[in-house]
């Protein structure tokens, strides 16, 4: 069963199968479920994306997913990634992002990390980036691999690491 929030914020339930969703209305109704519970009103989209399914939250409790960088916000794609990544396709990606907070944190992440390449290309002084989650580090190796000046490495223990942006050989 699924709840519904109606418009005295009552929860209803349905009746919905696994079978009678795709993947991206199961994801959704997951996803807008935990929202429900935790009493936020929030409304989901899915979107496909070349890296995968990225869920699109808005409303008036949005606030409360990116408070504190984006902490719940991160919680919440976790828990939605851990029962939907075995039903995605190979080397793809589930995203929950909330008033474009994700998005705008991903384009001032790439941007900084092209920034950190060129500089590393024109000092050929290493540089760094950090620490990072998994997510961040890929956006960052995509970026400088997409411009070329320079190499990237992620060190550390964990799954929080940080990213060192050095000149390609031969470039400084």
């Amino acid at each position: 069963m699924s709840p519904e929030r109606t418009d005295n914020r009552e929860l209803k339930t349905t009746r919905v199968t696994v079978d009678d969703l795709d993947l991206n209305s199961r994801l959704l109704d997951f996803v807008q479920s935990v929202t429900d519970a935790m009493g936020l009103d929030v409304t989901g989209t899915v979107e496909d994306t070349p890296d995968g399914p990225r869920v699109n939250l808005e409303g008036e409790d949005g606030s409360v997913l990116v408070r504190h960088k984006g902490e719940a916000l991160q919680a919440l794609q976790h828990l939605a990634s851990t029962v939907f990544r075995p039903e995605l396709p190979d080397h793809k990606r589930l995203v929950v992002d909330c008033l474009d907070f994700r998005r705008d944190k991903d384009v001032e992440l790439r941007q900084m990390a092209l920034f950190l390449a060129e500089k590393a290309s024109r000092t050929g002084a290493e540089q760094r980036l950090g620490p990072l989650n998994a997510y961040e580090r890929r956006i960052v190796h995509m970026a400088v691999a997409e411009q070329g000046l320079a190499d990237t490495e992620s060190i550390g223990d964990a799954a929080v690491k940080v990213v060192i942006i050095t000149a390609k050989p031969g470039r400084k």
